[in-house]
């Protein structure tokens, strides 16, 4: 009976230690790929938000002085990478919506999922 409870406690303590070791491991590995820049490590989610609405529409408005028709088309920011998504009238309008988002300061990456969209519907 001993030796089956030292091996449930020694059981269970290795799982402890096993899944703290998974734990440390998945949120050590987590923040690097996330993205994030050595600027923004300090700021808490709210601020990280708010830089990310700012930068969307600082890039929304490059987009319009540029002369993209932004009907359908959207900008997504997170850590300075920006996502152009929806749908433009034709080939050239997404070709300059990626170029004039690369241009615009504390853009890093720029994402460009748009579509050509065709008329009737």
């Amino acid at each position: 009976m001993k030796t089956i409870n030292a091996l449930k406690v020694t059981a269970i303590a290795l799982a402890t230690v096993f899944s703290f070791n998974v734990w440390s491991q998945t949120s050590d590995t987590a923040a690097p790929s996330s993205g994030t820049t050595s600027t923004s490590a300090g700021m808490s989610k709210k601020e990280m938000r708010k830089a990310n609405r700012a930068l969307s529409k600082k890039v929304s408005q490059a987009l319009q002085k540029g002369g993209v028709n932004m009907n359908g088309v959207q900008v997504i920011a997170k850590n300075g990478a920006i996502t152009l998504a929806g749908h433009a009238s034709d080939q050239t309008q997404i070709d300059k919506s990626a170029a004039i988002a690369k241009n615009v300061d504390g853009v890093n990456s720029v994402k460009n999922v748009l579509t050509v969209e065709y008329g009737g519907q």
